[in-house]
């Protein structure tokens, strides 16, 4: 029955497809060919309106994604500032360290 079902389906599909290929094909007068040039123009600017929004929000986004990237790096960059301060830190006081440490040991 599933098969039955999906044999149907595919036939009204294609009963659709025809359809719309005669009524193309069966424009017989001026006032149908308008008619259908009307359609056809409207979809167009259905179409380029469609296309527009989308490229704007293509380049919202595209901002969008350069603003992130640049706050990424900026905290990259102070991620590896604070580090490198951090690890100079734990030098100076290894080195202090090491300074009382070697004054004990000669008293």
């Amino acid at each position: 029955s599933a098969q039955i079902a999906d044999l149907q389906q595919k036939l009204l599909d294609a009963d659709n497809g025809d359809r719309a290929k005669q009524r193309w094909d069966s424009i017989a007068t001026i006032l149908e060919a308008k008619c259908a040039l009307k359609y056809l123009l409207g979809e167009l600017v259905s179409s380029k309106v469609q296309e527009s929004k989308l490229q704007s929000s293509l380049e919202q986004s595209q901002a969008s994604c350069s603003d992130v990237q640049k706050m990424l790096m900026e905290e990259r960059n102070h991620t590896a500032e604070l580090e490198a301060a951090f690890q100079n830190q734990i030098l100076v006081q290894e080195q202090q360290h090491q300074e009382k440490v070697n004054q004990s040991s000669w008293k």
